[in-house]
Formats: structure tokens, sequence, C-alpha cells
């Protein structure tokens, strides 16, 4: 098997495709020979897991869940990596690549066909940072039977995902995995470890999914607006930000804040999630 984190393996390879770059699909290969290893590893690879797996490029990480897991099911976009990873997956029997948009394929049928003989199923992948949040929230928000979310992002998102809910760093993004899952980040991963560089730095993060959610909101999708029409205009109150667009009106703001023992002039950024549940509680109230 050849060596995919080579810089002349993956060029030959390339070279006798035909295959280049694309930019608009945020393709940079691994380099680094130690990342894809350590990533299967924490990833929740082993003899008995199904591993899904998003963009696999020429299939450096995919190689590396195969030798671990029981089987691998790798979602590939680009139909010109197709003949690349038939080449670069010969050896591995229990790998099916599927072509097609994660945003787009029913992913619990795929993890209902693909992974019947596994314990335990996982996703573990290189996001391309370009649809790095709408895949997280889709994964989490579907409620599939998955353990884990292992993937890797740029390092400022992984910072914003992991941060404490009511710190500085905190959004939107940071308080809706918070809810489904408990996120931490494995270890970081230098702009020089891929082919072509990109502009930032990286870094692997695990999100623990949830077996039972632990915070009460009331109604979710009152929840999830709450928190979008908070973050969306973070800096102003939350007097404002919640009556700003006619989410709640102004008697309805006053009533759900008071309820919740909460300032007006308190940031949504300064809330924990026992705070922002109570909170969404009282406006779930409000807005039945």
């Amino acid at each position: 098997m050849s060596n995919l984190s080579d810089i002349g393996t993956i060029r030959d390879i390339m070279q006798r495709h035909g295959f280049s770059f694309s930019k608009g699909l945020g393709q940079n290969f691994l380099i680094n020979p130690t990342v894809c290893p350590r990533m299967a590893e924490l990833g929740g690879a082993n003899e008995r897991s199904g591993i899904l797996e998003i963009g696999p490029g020429i299939g450096v990480l995919t190689a590396e869940l195969a030798k671990r897991a029981r089987h691998v099911a790798a979602i590939e976009l680009d139909d010109r990596l197709l003949p690349v990873l038939a080449e670069t997956l010969a050896d591995f029997s229990n790998v099916h690549v599927i072509h097609g948009d994660v945003m787009k394929l029913n992913l619990a049928t795929i993890i209902a066909e693909e992974f019947a003989d596994c314990d335990e199923i996982a996703v573990c992948a290189n996001l391309p940072y370009y649809i790095t949040s709408p895949v997280i929230m889709n994964l989490l928000e579907s409620r599939l039977p998955v353990k884990s979310v292992t993937v890797m992002v740029q390092k400022e998102a992984a910072d914003r995902i992991c941060a404490p809910v009511g710190s500085r760093k905190s959004g939107a993004l940071t308080v809706a995995v918070h809810y489904y899952a408990v996120p931490e980040t494995l270890f970081k991963v230098s702009r020089g470890s891929f082919m072509p560089p990109p502009n930032v730095d990286s870094a692997v993060i695990r999100m623990t999914v949830r077996e039972t959610l632990l915070f009460d909101v009331g109604d979710e999708k009152v929840f999830f607006s709450m928190v979008k029409a908070g973050f969306s205009q973070r800096r102003k109150t939350l007097s404002n930000s919640l009556t700003s667009g006619g989410f709640l009106t102004r008697t309805q703001a006053a009533e759900a804040l008071s309820g919740a023992d909460i300032a007006p002039n308190t940031r949504i950024e300064a809330l924990n999630m026992e705070g922002l549940a109570c909170l969404s509680r009282n406006i779930s109230g409000l807005l039945k």
C-alpha cells in the first residue's frame, strides 16, 4: 500500500488521474503522517465499530480507519476522486465509498444499511472547512445513532465550539453543540501539515453525543430561535436582541427575563446553559 501522506505519492496519484485541487471544495490533503492514525485511534475506530467519514479526499484517513474499524462508509462529493479512492483503498474490503452530498443524503438510512453488523457507530472526518458548521449541526440535529463525532476543523472554529457556554468565545454554534454533545479539543494540527497549506491552523475535536439531553428548554424550536436571535446581535442587551425582528414583544421579553431572574441589560453571551434553558422555558410558556 502506498504512503498517502507522502508528497511525491500524492503528486504521482494526482498526475495519473489528472486531478487538481479545488479551492471551492476546500481541498487540502494531509501530509503529516502522525495525524490520521491519531485521529482514527481517538475517533472511535475499533474492531466492533462502524465509522462514517465525510470528505475522504485521497483516502489517507480512510485507510487508517479501515485498519481499525469493522466497516467504513466514506461520503465523497467530488466525482473526480472516485477513481483515486478506488485505487488507494483497493486493499480494504471493509470500505464503501458513497458518492454524494452529505447535506442531501439520508444519513440515517446510510447508517442503517452500512453498519447493521456493528456494535457502535461514530463519525470521524477531516471536514471541508467551508461547510464545518452546517455539517456538524446536520449530524447532531438528525439524532443519528452515533456515539461521537470526531472532526478536524479550523482552530478558531474548534476554540469556539469547545468554549464554555457563557464565555466570550461562545456563540450560537457553541450552545447548539453543548446542547447535543460534550465537546473537547483533542490536539492541534499546524497549517504545514497540509498540501497545499491553508492560511490557518487546525484542531481535532471530539463531540461525545449525549445519550440523554440534560437541559429542559421547553420548546426546542423556541430555544434555537431564541439563541439565533440573541447571538445574531450579541452586542445588544437581551431585552433588545429578543425583540429585534419580532421574535418577542417588549412586554413578552420583559416578562420572560424577569421570570428567569435575568437583568434586561444582560447579553446572551453571559448566560450558561442553565440560564439559557430557564429563559427558553419561560419564552416557550409565553408563546404557547
